[in-house]
């Protein structure tokens, strides 16, 4: 009776452990998709700026850089990098509203029973920025910008360093990944990246991995203040020459 029950209980565990394995999955690769279309939709919209269209494919090639080619080839999507549609995409005529849609399908860890693939769809809106412009008045009159954390300041509202892309991965994969400029992930003092498991969130020019979206080092609280009262700041060694 023992080995019947015994039979009979542990497919039905091993299936409920795969099926929370699945889930959980599921929501990363959710919130890596997100993440990349809220990547793609500030680049919309500052493109937006110089000529008012939409190019579904730049989106989802933004999207795909945004996520990484590596993490895509390993998810659950349909067709990994090629399962990306942005088809749906648009700009508001007279807004300036920006929308992304990105639709995807998702496959299950076994085909069988005829399980169908989940489609997903993710939407993000954002206003189409136009508000600077290279050599605005704030910068020829003397002022600089700084963040609250920040060691020193740019010249530059544009400096890449105030500018952060964020992504996502697996903990798993920070030995392979790499900042663009070839440097190393280290895991973040401030939300104790070093004992994080799962996903992790990182930039594509620091050096940080982080624990939590949450995370002080992943925001940029940014302020335009005059040369003169910076303290202690450097001049960025990117937009401050």
């Amino acid at each position: 009776m023992i080995t019947v029950e015994a039979t009979l209980t542990i497919p039905l565990f091993f299936l409920a452990g795969v099926m929370l394995i699945y889930s959980l999955e599921v929501q990363a690769t959710r919130i890596s998709v997100k993440m990349g279309a809220d990547t793609a939709a500030k680049k919309a919209a500052e493109r937006i700026y110089l000529a008012p269209v939409l190019l579904p494919s730049k989106v989802e090639s933004d999207i795909v850089g945004a996520i990484g080619q590596r993490r895509l080839s390993q998810s659950m999507i349909a067709g990994k990098s090629g399962g990306i549609d942005c088809h749906k995409s648009r700009v508001w005529p007279g807004s300036g509203i920006i929308e992304i849609v990105v639709e995807y399908k998702i496959q299950p860890p076994v085909r069988i029973f005829g399980i169908p693939l989940i489609s997903q769809t993710e939407r993000v809106r954002i206003k189409g920025w136009n508000g600077y412009q290279q050599g605005s008045y704030i910068e020829k009159q003397g002022y600089v910008y700084i963040t609250e954390t920040g060691t020193v300041y740019h010249k530059s509202y544009q400096c890449t360093h105030l500018k952060l892309a964020i992504r996502a991965g697996n903990v798993s994969d920070v030995a392979d990944l790499r900042n663009e400029y070839q440097g190393k992930y280290y895991p973040c003092e401030k939300c104790k990246a070093k004992s994080a498991s799962g996903m992790i969130y990182y930039t594509a020019s620091g050096d940080r991995y982080h624990a939590s979206l949450g995370c002080s080092g992943l925001k940029r609280n940014i302020r335009a203040v005059k040369l003169s009262e910076v303290g202690g700041r450097g001049a960025c060694s990117r937009c401050g020459r």
